[in-house]
């Protein structure tokens, strides 16, 4: 049984920083990718940030460019989002996905193109 959980949120000021860890459990994703995905109250889900298992190639939405960094420990098969210069537009649940098997056109930003999700973590930003 396949297990991702999400730890690492919390309350920060708006400029601050914070760690996201995404632990994965029940099988490896080697050939797969992960990724953060993000919903505030009212709004659709989206995505945040993506990352192969092998090549580590990362893909990032473009209201985090410059500002948060995915990777990846293989060893421990667990994913990390760091978050600086955290706006209040950051405020959400974070929710980590995963997918066993990337292939050819795979779209990173489309939530359901993931097959397991954790259960979320809250970021709340103050201004």
């Amino acid at each position: 049984q396949v297990q991702l959980v999400e730890s690492g949120g919390g309350l920060v000021q708006a400029g601050g920083s914070l760690r996201l860890s995404c632990a994965a459990s029940g099988r490896t994703f080697s050939n797969g990718a992960m990724g953060w995905f993000r919903q505030a109250p009212g709004k659709e889900r989206e995505f945040v940030a993506a990352i192969t298992w092998s090549g580590g190639s990362t893909y990032y939405a473009d209201s985090v460019k410059g500002r948060f960094t995915i990777s990846r420990d293989n060893a421990k098969n667990t994913m990390f989002l760091q978050m600086n210069s955290l706006k209040s537009e950051d405020t959400a649940v974070y929710y980590c996905a995963a997918v066993t098997r990337i292939y050819g056109g795979f779209d990173y930003t489309r939530w359901n193109a993931y097959y397991y999700w954790g259960r979320g973590t809250q970021v709340t930003v103050s201004s």
